[in-house]
């Protein structure tokens, strides 16, 4: 199975069962809140979201090579919030993916197509 269709069955049962093996041990990751390296930090951060968040779905809109060391994905991160009035959230973003030789991967930045703020926004947009 090539990486591409990795990442497609990752991204569909986000966060369980993630294919960490795919990811250099020093990876780069970067998002709007966080910024740190290593596979194992990657996978706390994973396992917070699984453990948190709520009614998970993550969708792939798109996933291609830009380069032969970059995989491009685009995104719509969607979940409950784990609070007592149960909001909907959501974050539609993109994703670059570099490939170091070996095809593994060397950094992960998410670029999100809101504002902090505008995510933030949604926890109190519908409170019941």
């Amino acid at each position: 199975m090539d990486i591409l269709e990795q990442l497609r069955l990752d991204y569909q049962r986000f966060p369980k069962d993630q294919s960490y093996q795919l990811y250099a041990d020093d990876v780069y990751f970067k998002d709007p809140l966080n910024q740190f390296r290593g596979v194992d930090r990657y996978r706390r951060m994973i396992g917070f979201i699984d453990r948190w968040f709520q009614e998970i779905d993550f969708q792939l809109h798109a996933i291609e090579y830009a380069s032969p060391t970059q995989i491009n994905t685009r995104w719509t991160l969607n979940w409950v919030a784990p609070v007592p009035w149960h909001p909907a959230m959501s974050i539609p973003g993109r994703s670059e993916l570099g490939l170091g030789e070996d095809g593994q991967i060397i950094s992960h930045i998410d670029y999100w197509d809101c504002s902090r703020l505008a995510v933030l926004k949604q926890l109190f947009a519908n409170p019941g």
